[in-house]
């Protein structure tokens, strides 16, 4: 059976908790069933691996909204709770003991889960995985107690809670296949400036290896092994090697999935009644004109509204220029942008990056397709977003030029 005006969203994360504020503020009047795996409220995820991870947050600040927030504004949470399968035929979905709520609409915002090793040993004790607040706890509980810390993988997480671990005293190895750090998302030239950040702060950084085998005794983790055949005595591994969009539930339904769950501008599947958005959603970029899955923290606070717009009739296009940002010791980076892999010719630097405070561009034909600044925060993000927005052809010259106003000179392409 079909339920008129009951809208169902499957995530109770940052994406799901900002749809279901989005459709009272919108004035939707029906019922709102938000239903999440954790039983945690719904709380934003960046601090897992920096501030709340370093005990420099408490619990309190990382919840999208007060307790009292969801019974206020009538929004049914049902936390703890699997959703095991999602019937389009009959417009409802299926709980893990058995019952069944009818939608008029749903959301789609089941996230990603991390990447596991695949090699001996991975299910050792003291291998740790970052993406629910409890492993954040547990890790942060690990790392007070100093130790050899071994990371494996080089991007965001991983470079994160490599930073975390010094903090805390720890020895800490990062082990990356990739000839730089951050490969994927920023090129060799800027993955290579945070390569220098973590060696100056003492952290073994081996690029070009990859992790073979991890062995350990009854208590646990006590050795990386590498395809170099080095052995590293290790108290703690921390493994960072990407997330997989949890697309199961999407897929088995029969909606269109690749990398993510398919949907177009608005952020709607081939199914004009459910939508997908944060992590899991693969969507049609409109400035991109071509598919863009971001996994980043903005997506999420900016996708949940937008599918609760959509979800309501009103006309969206979700074009937002993907934005990033990190903290790692005295650096505070942020990033906006997007290129495939390969996907720029140059890389113009303002201000000398042995400063610590410089903006870098990434240009694709003489257009600046990526922007980020390192501790630069008169300026800060939103010239970079300008210029990826105005689209125009840039001297690389100018853009390099510091006595140059970088406001001025992005708002003359707009």
């Amino acid at each position: 059976m079909t339920t008129d005006r009951t809208f169902v969203i499957v995530g109770a994360g940052l994406a799901g908790a900002k749809a279901a504020q989005t459709l009272r503020e919108e004035g939707f009047p029906g019922r709102v069933v938000l239903i999440g795996a954790e039983a945690e409220r719904p709380y934003e995820r960046p601090p897992l691996s920096k501030d709340y991870l370093l005990g420099k947050a408490d619990k309190s600040s990382i919840f999208v909204h007060d307790h009292g927030w969801y019974q206020q504004n009538s929004v049914e949470m049902m936390l703890g709770r699997l959703v095991t399968r999602l019937d389009r035929s009959t417009h409802e979905v299926e709980l893990d003991e058995g019952e069944r709520i009818g939608y008029s609409k749903l959301l789609l915002a089941t996230g990603a889960s991390p990447r596991t090793l695949s090699i001996p040993g991975a299910s050792l004790d003291g291998v740790f995985y970052l993406r629910r607040v409890e492993d954040s706890e547990r890790l942060a509980e690990t790392l007070r107690g100093g130790g050899r810390v071994v990371v494996v993988g080089a991007g965001w997480i991983g470079l994160e809670t490599a930073a975390a671990a010094r903090e805390y005293g720890c020895e800490v190895t990062v082990i990356e296949p990739q000839p730089a750090p951050l490969m994927a998302a920023l090129g060799p030239e800027m993955g290579g400036f945070f390569a220098d950040v973590h060696r100056k702060h003492g952290v073994d950084l081996r690029l070009g290896q990859s992790v073979t085998e991890l062995r350990g005794d009854a208590g646990g983790v006590t050795t990386v092994n590498t395809d170099d055949g080095t052995a590293t005595r290790a108290d703690a591994v921390i493994v960072g090697v990407g997330v997989r969009p949890n697309t199961e539930l999407a897929k088995h339904a029969g909606l269109a999935v690749d990398n993510g769950i398919l949907v177009d501008a608005s952020l709607r599947t081939d199914d004009p009644d459910v939508y997908a958005a944060g992590d899991v959603a693969n969507a049609a970029h409109p400035h991109y004109e071509q598919r863009v899955r971001v996994e980043h923290w903005a997506n999420a606070l900016h996708g949940g509204p937008a599918a609760a717009k959509a979800m309501l009739g009103q006309p969206v296009s979700h074009g937002r220029i993907p934005y990033f940002f990190t903290d790692q010791y005295d650096v505070g980076m942020e990033f906006t942008g997007w290129f495939p892999p390969g996907g720029y010719d140059d890389v113009i630097v303002r201000g000398d990056t042995a400063d610590g405070a410089f903006h870098a561009f990434w240009l694709r034909s003489d257009r600046v397709v990526a922007g980020m600044h390192i501790n630069r925060w008169d300026d800060g993000i939103q010239p970079a977003q300008q210029l990826i927005i105005g689209g125009t052809v840039m001297d690389p010259a100018l853009l390099a030029d510091p006595t140059v106003s970088l406001t001025e000179l992005a708002a003359s392409t707009l």
